[in-house]
């Protein structure tokens, strides 16, 4: 590859983020993850989206121009015209049972455990959250799911890579970097 711009993506609770920054650190490329330019920062976080061509705008500011890196999270259904700039796509897949025990673990760990519990300040957001989450493979509520997510893949030049996010990450780095050292460039 003359340039390595990866892209990664999947549901929430796959373990893309957590790939995402264990590919960027083992290639050495900076990392990058959309929800810092789909939400504008408030307290408590992720309550109000920031606008598309906002998003857009401050990513080519930050890093887009630039010829390596890796963005983790999904950019379906506002970024676009970041296609044709992806190397390579890597879908991570995990099952939605892990899926939503990672989700709560995480709530906990970046709220604390107290907050996310019954009665706690953040539990209505938290369970409204997972409850979201929890319908991504069914595809029955509005926002992501995998048949979006499915028919977006389908249309990207750019090779496509699937793993799944219940292996361990470092199994997983070995296999991506042994599948970019077969991509022509």
């Amino acid at each position: 590859m003359k340039s390595r711009r990866i892209h990664l993506m999947g549901a929430s609770g796959s373990g893309v983020t957590t790939l995402g920054r264990a590919l960027a650190g083992r290639l050495a490329l900076p990392h990058h993850d959309s929800d810092d330019y789909f939400w504008l920062p408030t307290a408590p976080p992720y309550q109000t989206t920031r606008p598309a061509a906002e998003r857009l705008r401050l990513m080519c500011e930050m890093f887009l121009p630039r010829l390596d890196w890796v963005l983790s999270g999904t950019v379906t259904g506002w970024g676009d015209e970041l296609i044709p700039l992806f190397d390579l796509v890597i879908f991570v897949t995990t099952s939605r049972e892990l899926r939503m025990q990672r989700l709560r673990a995480r709530e906990a760990a970046h709220f604390g455990a107290d907050a996310v519990a019954q009665g706690g300040w953040r539990h209505e957001e938290t369970e409204s959250f997972v409850d979201w989450a929890s319908h991504y493979e069914a595809g029955d509520r509005d926002g992501r799911n995998l048949a979006k997510d499915e028919a977006w893949l389908a249309r990207l030049t750019s090779p496509v890579v699937r793993v799944d996010g219940a292996r361990p990450i470092a199994e997983l780095v070995e296999q991506l970097c042994a599948e970019m050292a077969r991509l022509p460039g």
